[in-house]
């Protein structure tokens, strides 16, 4: 079924054009991603989608009662509710729903409404019109619903009943996401879903969106993101819109077989023509070769020509030198802890890590663990509350800060540059600049006007011209398009120094990671991989970890007998089969209420049952009564779980 389709859609902001000749189609199921670089009007595009932006020409076709929900970037959720209640009332209706069954089902014991048979019938279909929709829009575990997306949005560990005012921007993002999933919409379009989450809320989310029942459209610069949910890539270039089928690898090896060969196409066109044309020109002026000449020039003038493909615009050309080589110890850390008030529990505590020439070590763990943190107290921007840092000899250290805080705001691109290297010329440095896509007029913007990629590309600019041999890099590709992460994927790569980095870009850590270092609260550990090798060991230690634990259930329980603890042992473990037998039990029992409540509404929906007045009441009552004992189980059966 067709959900949305755009057809030659333009949209202009003043007199620029933004989009243009835009087609787009989207069916039940599709999983899209909307690429192209930064300012080519993803984000706009999305916009026009979900109808927070008009269109100036084309046409938009959504058929009635198709539900769009709409994520923009960095979009909090701003309440006064609790994160619990936030979450309930994407659920208001089911709410609503649950209450006039209730309610209906009083009004069934009224005699007086016994009485009136035709009003009585008519209650019966409503009722059964209503749990039926009830049952089918999930009323019987929503609850479960918001559990399970706040659990993996890493609210596991909050308390639901804190008003959301009360959160950090990033947590509301989540939020956000969290409330937009719950409400399931026909079309899911999410402009960069993965900013504010750690690695391990990605997996979850992955997962998620993998088994959404709507269709999903994606802008995202995360490519390991992209590789796991799309199956349809449109690219967004010149202000149009092409279609390629697969996932993000899929597409970019697809573009650059389509490019090649359009260019082949082109180059075989033009040979044709200059021959065409030569023989045009020596053989006009002849008697004997006139007139084939200028057959030849009819046929010149009727050719249709094919265009020069179009190459995207310039992408940023750099690589990373070193002045000198360092020692085989690059850096030593030992025991180290770090806390940013005293008396405060330590943010990280015990990390020893030890980087020698050549390494690439990624730093990874969930957020708040003080990936960042450890990173600046490396640089000596923050100082630890005790353990030792160490930086081998001849290592020159280059940082890149996430937040581009070393920029001065007040200067000019050019002179942000200059003034760190005064002695290099004014061409010399604009010729820098340009190899970082500042040409022209740019490099006399001020840097308080720069977008977040421009500000990326000139922090990456600054670190270049350094040459240090040690790159500290704290999430180094945020604000960067695709194009440009993987220019900065290239010069990573050949990079003759050591890289210590973080990153939430899996795809990055696995292309330029030589070892990932996993910082935990209380340990840290390194593996020796890429990233996909360290999936693939912590999958490996969960399975032997479970077995372990199994094989140390079964010898604690032979041995029990031995120890001085064994009655006590035995009680706790008499008890505890005592709450697991009774929570089987009431969960059969369960099971056994819920069918029996469906059975007794398939019964009133029965004509023959519900004409028999006094059938119809009892099966009522049994369904209140079946009701009311279903909730003191529940309840029962949640008290059991949290022993």
């Amino acid at each position: 079924m067709i959900l949305m389709q755009m057809n030659q859609i333009e949209k202009r902001f003043g007199a620029e054009l933004i989009l243009s000749n835009i087609k787009i189609e989207v069916q039940t199921n599709d999983r899209i991603a909307i690429v192209g670089r930064n300012g080519a009007g993803k984000s706009t595009l999305l916009k026009i989608m979900a109808g927070e932006f008009s269109h100036d020409a084309g046409d938009i076709y959504r058929p009635k009662g198709v539900a769009i929900g709409y994520l923009a970037q960095n979009t909090g959720l701003e309440s006064d509710r609790t994160i619990w209640d936030e979450m309930e009332s994407v659920f208001s209706g089911l709410k609503r729903t649950e209450r006039e069954l209730r309610d209906m089902e009083a009004q069934m014991a009224d005699p007086d409404l016994l009485a009136d048979e035709g009003r009585y019938q008519q209650l019966l279909k409503e009722y059964d019109s209503k749990q039926q929709a009830f049952k089918t829009e999930g009323g019987y575990h929503y609850e479960a619903d918001i559990k399970s997306v706040l659990n993996g949005l890493n609210f596991r560990d909050f308390d639901w009943s804190t008003p959301i005012h009360t959160l950090s921007g990033g947590q509301k993002t989540r939020l956000a996401l969290g409330k937009l999933l719950l409400s399931k919409p026909d079309v899911l379009i999410l402009d960069e879903p993965t900013n504010h989450l750690d690695i391990e809320t990605l997996g979850w989310l992955e997962t998620y969106l993998q088994g959404y029942e709507g269709a999903v459209v994606i802008v995202s610069h995360d490519r390991y993101f992209l590789d796991k949910i799309v199956r349809t890539v449109y690219e967004i270039a010149f202000q149009s819109s092409k279609k390629y089928h697969g996932n993000y690898s899929d597409y970019l090896e697809k573009k650059e077989q389509d490019f090649e060969l359009e260019m082949k196409q082109f180059e075989k066109q033009q040979a044709e023509i200059k021959r065409m044309e030569d023989f045009i020109q020596k053989n006009i002026v002849r008697a004997t070769t006139s007139k084939r000449a200028q057959s030849r020039r009819k046929q010149l003038e009727k050719m249709e020509r094919v265009d020069k493909p179009k190459d995207e615009n310039q992408s940023a050309k750099f690589s990373f030198q070193i002045s000198r080589q360092s020692g085989n110890d690059v850096l030593r850390i030992r025991d180290l802890a770090f806390s940013y008030r005293e008396n405060e529990p330590f943010l990280f505590n015990h990390v020893s890590l030890d980087v020698n020439r050549g390494d690439s070590i990624a730093l990874v763990g969930p957020n708040g663990v003080g990936k960042t943190t450890l990173l600046k107290t490396v640089i000596g921007d923050l100082k630890a509350q005790k353990g030792t840092i160490q930086i081998g000899t001849n290592v020159q250290v280059g940082y890149y800060d996430q937040e581009q805080t070393k920029l001065d705001s007040t200067k000019t691109v050019l002179n942000e540059l200059w003034d760190e290297y005064p002695n290099r010329n004014e061409k010399d440095i604009r010729t820098i600049l340009g190899n970082f896509l500042f040409s022209g007029e740019d490099v006399l913007k001020p840097v308080s006007a720069l977008s977040g990629g421009e500000k990326a590309r000139l922090s990456l600019a600054k670190l270049m011209m350094q040459q240090a041999n040690l790159l500290i890099l704290d999430e180094p590709t945020n604000h960067l398009d695709l194009d440009s992460k993987e220019v900065l994927e290239a010069a990573l790569v050949d990079f003759p120094g050591t890289i210590l980095f973080v990153s939430h870009d899996r795809y990055f850590i696995n292309k330029i990671a030589t070892q990932v270092f996993e910082m935990n609260p209380g340990e840290s550990r390194m593996f020796l991989g890429d990233y996909d090798y360290y999936l693939a060991k912590k999958q490996e230690e969960y399975e032997l970890e479970q077995l372990e634990k199994q094989d140390r259930e079964e010898q604690a329980s032979e041995s029990s007998s031995n120890k001085t603890t064994f009655k006590q042992d035995k009680a706790e473990k008499r008890e505890a089969r005592k709450r697991q037998r009774r929570i089987t039990e009431i969960e059969h029992e369960i099971s056994e209420i819920e069918a029996q409540i469906e059975e007794n509404d398939d019964q009133l929906c029965d004509p023959d049952i519900y004409q028999d007045h006094e059938k119809a009441l009892a099966l009522t009552e049994s369904n209140h009564e079946l009701n009311v004992r279903l909730e003191n189980l529940m309840e029962e059966w949640e008290e059991l779980h949290t022993k």
